[in-house]
């Protein structure tokens, strides 16, 4: 037990905490080894706060912490104690990089006793993960004979501390050379990693790591108001930087990047994570070392958090934290004084979207993250600089070098690391062809989508954001059939108020220049949840309370999108439709709640729309029987394609099991929607389809053939749909499709693909 007469924790917490960082930075700028500086950290630790014990455990290779100090516990357990990541209450505490405090920790069902340590007279345990550049390097506990309840304050002391020792791991001076990462000869042969194509496109190139780690120099203050001084500094010319991004963004009219960057720069004024900071540096810490301290509470919180737009507004803290400290260091972002090839393709952990625009965009041909979804900032504004790239690429850090040759691969989720020679050459002729595909859809763009036997079809794009709609006129599509509402909401901190949303819907229709445009009411809940909306997890979210259901139920909300949409429209022609409808009752309530905006339209003396046409989105299977009741009622109907083949196949398409399990191109699901045209027709209802299968052209082609003549999809499928529509005889594939639908095949693709190869169909 250490000798402590005098000392509790009591006295140590009401004016101890500075003492303790200055006594740390003495044994820091002592002499001896690494191993040693440690030991005497920990009998500091022990001894100012009162604590029986205080063991430092490092993670070694193989996943496994290796007790490397303590004072209490028997000495001989040094370097022999060990326990696997996962293993234990000090295990656990690294698992999960989440401290822990208990009381009577022997009766905790994570605690692995281990005889040669002597722990058996203690009962309360702190523990804190040992955290640098967002990973576990180690754990650092106390315990006390008694029971005891530990306070906020004791696990920010250790946590502190767990700084200083994470910079002396880091620098090599406890594990040696022999646990310093190296590269092996197998990490130096090619390899492939699997992701997830976040954004369309390949690209080849020359890795360039993001984020190299910064080095704390120093963790103690000698002066604290000079250290919030040089916060304020290093914070306006952030805050500069920031707003000179936004600049370049609307001089660009880049209206989604802007929008996400100015609540990208709301965040950086946020009083709570500033308070943090401060309130860290008052304690006794730089304000390099303060920033840190938040920045890797902000990250153990990351690890605890799956729902993805929480998560979202993490990652802007830990962007934020990783920003300023460059400001602190003198550089002025990321990419400060870091030389890029001219083929660069950055690699990072996470990346926020004020990072993303800090590089070179001439120079930048790809991305690749550990992490990331579709929905992500970085996602959002890499589309807008038409940038591929592949998200939740697990062991990319790892297994990627400064400079390794990289193909990435953003329509199939695949990175290639230092790619032989056969496949870099592969990759250039893919690339050619694709340059020689993407001419000659140029040389097309502006030429009808009529078929050879004379059937037109109309394509259009399926849109979420403002910078999409540059795409209208590139790809020569004839309008947008399917504009996301719910996209802008999503990157927001904030429920978008009317006057917000008209002037964006306001633009969508001026910028898409008299060419149609179907709003989709907002489609929310499920596995889109709004930042600022709170709801409870849903076992099932795709068939949860979504969409349609949530305007009913909270009618406000789409009262002021329907208000925001009619007033957009000011004389020019609307369309909107509601999606996830599954009884007539439900679109006859959302059509009652349009008609009292038309009303108060009219009250308010607001122009009305010139047309109003209102549609329903099919993708409930159950609407399918109730088409007799729901066309008389509609100007329109769109085929939701993604919910409705997962609906009807009762599937979970996220799911890896299942996501191939069914295809598209089954008769039951072609049958489905064949009766569906003909009723449609009968009704002289204009019918569409929207889904990834309307821009796949051989799927497209099947959906030519059994009667649909509108299809809505991504900017870049269009040419290559059109393409093959242009080569198609629709007589021949309808024909050919009647003696298929009562095959009991699994899927029709393979007997498609023969027709269109027969039949000199391009797909």
């Amino acid at each position: 037990m250490v000798e402590t007469p005098g000392r509790t924790p009591a006295a140590f917490l009401a004016g101890g905490h500075r003492r303790i960082l200055a006594h740390l930075r003495d044994v820091m700028a002592g002499s001896g080894t690494g191993e040693q500086r440690l030991g005497r950290i920990v009998r500091l630790i022990a001894t100012e706060m009162g604590a029986d014990v205080c063991s430092c455990y490092v993670l070694r290779a193989g996943e496994v912490l290796e007790l490397f100090a303590t004072v209490g516990l028997n000495p001989m357990a040094v370097h022999k104690t060990r326990l696997r990541v996962g293993e234990g209450i000090i295990g656990d505490i690294a698992a999960h990089a989440k401290a822990i405090a208990l009381a009577d920790a022997p009766s905790h069902p994570r605690f692995a006793y281990r005889p040669e340590t002597g722990e058996e007279p203690f009962h309360s345990m702190l523990g804190v993960p040992i955290l640098r550049g967002g990973r576990v390097r180690g754990v650092l506990a106390i315990q006390h004979r008694e029971e005891r309840q530990y306070g906020d304050d004791e696990g920010e002391i250790l946590e502190t501390v767990a700084m200083v020792i994470a910079d002396l791991i880091a620098a090599g001076d406890l594990l040696g050379a022999q646990e310093k990462p190296s590269l092996s000869a197998e990490a130096l042969l090619p390899s492939r990693l699997s992701g997830v194509g976040l954004h369309r496109g390949m690209a080849m190139g020359l890795a360039v790591m993001h984020r190299h780690q910064l080095t704390i120099t120093q963790v103690v203050a000698d002066d604290p108001e000079r250290e919030m001084e040089r916060l304020h500094e290093a914070l306006t010319r952030m805050h500069r930087s920031i707003d000179a991004l936004v600049a370049r963004s609307m001089a660009a009219h880049s209206d989604e990047p802007r929008d996400i960057l100015e609540t990208y720069r709301m965040i950086a004024e946020d009083r709570g994570w500033l308070g943090r900071i401060g309130e860290a540096i008052h304690s006794g810490l730089t304000a390099d070392a303060a920033v840190s301290r938040v920045q890797n509470d902000t990250r153990a919180r990351m690890n605890q958090i799956s729902d993805p737009y929480l998560r979202e507004r993490l990652l802007d803290f830990d962007d934020l934290a990783y920003r300023l400290l460059q400001h602190l260091a003198g550089k002025t972002s990321a990419s400060d004084g870091v030389p890029l090839p001219d083929d660069c393709i950055l690699v990072a952990r996470s990346l926020g979207p004020a990072e993303l625009l800090d590089y070179d965009r001439t120079r930048l041909r790809g991305v690749v993250l550990e992490e990331g979804t579709t929905t992500s900032h970085v996602a959002i504004v890499a589309r807008a600089l038409n940038i591929p790239v592949v998200g939740q690429c697990t062991g990319a850090l790892s297994r990627i070098e400064h400079l390794d040759p990289l193909v990435i691969d953003g329509n199939h989720g695949q990175v290639f690391v230092r790619p032989g020679e056969d496949i870099q050459s592969d990759f250039a002729d893919s690339l050619r062809r694709a340059e020689n595909w993407e001419r000659l859809y140029a040389e097309g763009r502006d030429l009808p989508s009529i078929s050879r036997d004379g059937v037109a079809v109309s394509i259009q794009i399926n849109c979420g954001l403002l910078l999409d709609l540059a795409h209208l006129a590139d790809s020569g599509a004839d309008g947008i059939g399917l504009y996301r509402t719910e996209i802008p909401f999503m990157v927001q901190s904030t429920y978008p108020d009317v006057p917000t949303q008209t002037a964006l819907y306001a633009k969508v229709i001026e910028q898409a220049a008299g060419r149609r445009v179907v709003f989709r009411t907002l489609d929310v809940g499920g596995d889109k949840r709004l930042p600022y909306f709170f709801t409870e997890p849903e076992e099932n979210p795709a068939m949860g309370w979504r969409a349609i259901r949530i305007g009913l139920d909270r009618p406000a909300m789409l009262r002021q999108q329907l208000r925001a949409l009619l007033r957009a429209a000011a004389g020019r022609p609307l369309h909107l439709m509601f999606p996830m409808v599954a009884e007539v009752a439900e679109y006859d309530d959302a059509r009652r709640i349009l008609d009292m905006e038309l009303a108060r339209l009219a009250r308010d003396g607001h122009p009305a729309p010139a047309a109003l046409q209102v549609g329903v989105m099919l993708e409930v299977p159950a609407l399918l029987w109730q088409l007799p009741a729901l066309l008389p009622r509609v100007d329109f109907l769109s085929i939701g394609s993604n919910d409705l083949s997962q609906f009807l196949f009762a599937y979970d398409r996220g799911n890896p099991r299942l996501g191939n399990r069914y295809d598209s191109l089954s008769p039951a699901l072609l049958s489905a929607l064949r009766q569906l045209v003909d009723q449609c027709r009968a009704a002289e209802v204009p019918l569409s389809l929207c889904g990834e299968i309307a821009g796949r052209p051989l799927d497209a082609m099947a959906l030519i053939g059994i009667g649909l003549r509108a299809l809505s999809m991504s900017a870049p499928s269009v040419g290559p749909v059109k393409t093959m529509l242009r080569s198609l005889d629709v007589g021949a594939v309808s024909h050919y499709l009647d003696s298929l639908y009562r095959r009991g095949d699994r899927s029709l693709r393979n007997r498609l693909r023969a027709f269109a190869r027969d039949h000199g169909v391009v797909i």
